[in-house]
């Protein structure tokens, strides 16, 4: 993967050379192969190179054949062979980013439709005078984008826009779905006037000056495949994965798989030693040191199992407190998740092996992995309790009850949308409100509402337009990014998503089991036990880490005079939190951490926010 920058400018001045190498110099942990730069008046692009494809040619920003065409181009088009071969062009170089070039002066800008991977890319038409911006369907690859009268900009990251645009303050609507769903969903940001192009859309800057953004591809919004039977979907699963994993493997670098020991990342680990018949790769897990959420000794198992090399590293509180910073600055946002850290320590593991990694993100949205979705009948219908009840009930839960307490709290919401929103949120949205001291005054529950279906699947095609989306894919990014290696999901490949959705539910949870049917798929391939443990799932241990090392630390952040959490939240009910996760009479963990996250990335990014 790479990084993209690029300004296109409306008030008749030249793009400043200057501006693009500084916005480039933000993106060298994306890129540290090479950089390179393309200039024609008003417009002008920036790249930033890893080398994963036809390492010595294919330099970027890279013009057509015509002339008139210029690309920056992030991302793996894992079909592009096939595609050069339909082509009938003057093919300079063997990579994937030419193939785009290609595409786009033989069909224009819906060829997007024709290609498989991961993708995030501009593309300046001389002759129309318009330029474009694609974001793969499912949204593994980050394009965020501002405009005003005077200038259009986009960048990979948040942080390379900062130089070129003049409004840097915080979104403080953001905050509202900040609470709601530890990560902001496209297309808003923390920074006001930086948008997020969303997953599945491209936009066109028209030579006027104008923007429009439209949806190319989207989620079956309801199944056609409801006569698909258990061993038919079992056996559809299992070509469609094969067949992601043959393409996810396509690099003129070495690959490797993460490989926790789990469901998801151990049948990955299994088909990749599939595809290469007994050759050696690399596989990485991380511990933490704590037995209830160590699983190294599984991921070991399988290793040997698929006959892979693996690593092995252990994350600890130093680790948290030495990479919180610096990591937020990578996220240009706040770390949404505690295992955001171990991601990126185990992606510096894999960074001394391979260029690319495979991983198992994206299963557990698309059949029913989680806990919470064997309840989803349940969320649609729980309306009818009393939310005020529900909320006695889940303040006197001890702290050893506070995994039913998340299940009490999204079940106390007022709405079908907001309990579904509400199993992942840290905060109700009674909390929000009380915390912001308002309510908020922008809806983004479009993903819950416009599910069809029945309750599973509702909930299914929420999360992977939210929390798979915005959260998950968008910290896989930052966190192998920052160690400039390359994540590859072979889960959401669009053509195992469409076939996903159009799976009936049955065969998703089934007779209270999750995930039945890719757990069937990998009996194919692992030893039952491997396939039937408990999920412990990406866990880190921070409600004892918050108690011991990491206490002081978070009472600091959370309760000084200075404190953004303190300024802009109830204070008095920030250290409420703080006090009865000390006192061990509940488990706020995942709230702690949620403010704690906050604190961190606004005083890394206040300095630039305001200068």
């Amino acid at each position: 993967m790479c990084g993209i920058a690029g300004i296109r400018r409306f008030d008749g001045q030249p793009v400043d050379r200057g501006l693009l190498a500084e916005m480039a110099h933000r993106l060298e942990h994306r890129g540290p192969d090479d950089n390179g730069f393309w200039v024609h008046g008003a417009v002008g692009f920036a790249h930033t190179r890893l080398s994963i494809i036809d390492l010595a040619g294919s330099p970027q920003p890279m013009a057509g054949a015509s002339g008139t065409t210029h690309i920056a181009f992030n991302g793996e088009i894992l079909n592009y062979k096939q595609l050069r071969r339909d082509l009938n062009y003057p093919f300079q170089t063997d990579g994937d980013t030419e193939v785009l070039l290609a595409l786009y002066e033989n069909f224009g800008i819906t060829a997007v439709d024709k290609l498989r991977g991961q993708f995030a890319y501009a593309i300046h038409d001389s002759t129309t005078a318009e330029t474009h911006l694609v974001r793969d369907r499912l949204g593994v690859l980050p394009l965020y984008y501002y405009v005003d009268s005077d200038l259009f900009a986009f960048a990979s990251e948040i942080k390379a826009l900062l130089p070129a645009i003049p409004r840097r303050g915080v979104d403080q609507e953001s905050l509202h779905d900040y609470l709601a769903h530890r990560s902001v969903p496209a297309p808003f940001t923390f920074i006001d006037g930086v948008r997020k192009v969303p997953q599945g859309h491209r936009l066109v800057v028209d030579a006027g000056g104008g923007v429009r953004i439209e949806q190319y591809w989207a989620l079956p919004r309801e199944s056609k495949a409801a006569r698909v039977g258990p061993a038919e979907a079992v056996d559809l699963v299992d070509k469609a994965l094969t067949a992601s994993v043959q393409d996810a493997l396509v690099a003129d670098v070495p690959v490797g798989a993460y490989l926790s020991g789990g469901l998801d990342s151990s049948l990955i680990s299994a088909l990749v030693a599939h595809e290469r018949h007994g050759g050696t790769f690399h596989t990485f897990s991380a511990g933490f040191g704590d037995e209830r959420m160590d699983e190294t000794s599984w991921a070991r198992k399988v290793a040997e199992i698929v006959g892979s090399e693996h690593h092995e590293v252990e994350v600890t509180a130093d680790d948290f407190q030495k990479n919180l910073a610096r990591l937020s600055w990578h996220r240009d946002a706040p770390l949404s998740e505690p295992a955001d850290v171990a991601v990126y320590r185990l992606a510096e593991l894999a960074r001394e092996e391979v260029k690319v990694v495979l991983s198992g993100e994206g299963s557990d949205e698309l059949f029913g992995g989680y806990p919470k979705y064997r309840y989803a009948r349940a969320t649609r219908w729980s309306g009818l309790v009393p939310g005020s009840a529900l909320r006695v009930v889940e303040e006197r839960l001890p702290a050893a009850k506070a995994r039913f307490g998340v299940a009490v709290r999204a079940i106390s919401e007022p709405s079908y949308a907001e309990r579904m929103r509400g199993w992942f949120a840290p905060f109700t949205s009674r909390e929000r409100d009380q915390l912001l001291g308002r309510p908020a005054t922008r809806s983004v529950l479009d993903p819950y509402t416009d599910g069809r279906g029945d309750a599973l699947r509702r909930m299914l095609y929420a999360d992977t337009h939210t929390w798979l989306a915005d959260n998950l894919l968008e910290r896989g990014d930052r966190m192998s990014m920052a160690a400039s290696l390359e994540l590859r999901p072979p889960f959401l490949d669009h053509r195992l998503v469409e076939l996903a959705f159009s799976l009936p539910s049955n065969v998703k949870v089934r007779r209270g089991t999750s995930k039945w049917v890719v757990k069937e798929v990998a009996r194919k391939h692992l030893p039952d036990d491997v396939v039937d443990r408990e999920k412990i799932g990406f866990k880190v241990p921070l409600d004892a880490w918050f108690r011991g090392g990491l206490r002081d630390m978070a009472f600091d952040l959370l309760t000084a005079p200075s404190s953004f959490v303190g300024e802009t939240f109830d204070r008095a009910a920030v250290r409420r939190l703080l006090e009865d996760h000390s006192s061990g009479d509940r488990n706020e963990q995942p709230r702690i951490w949620t403010l704690l996250s906050l604190e961190v990335w606004h005083r890394e990014f206040a300095s630039q926010l305001t200068s």
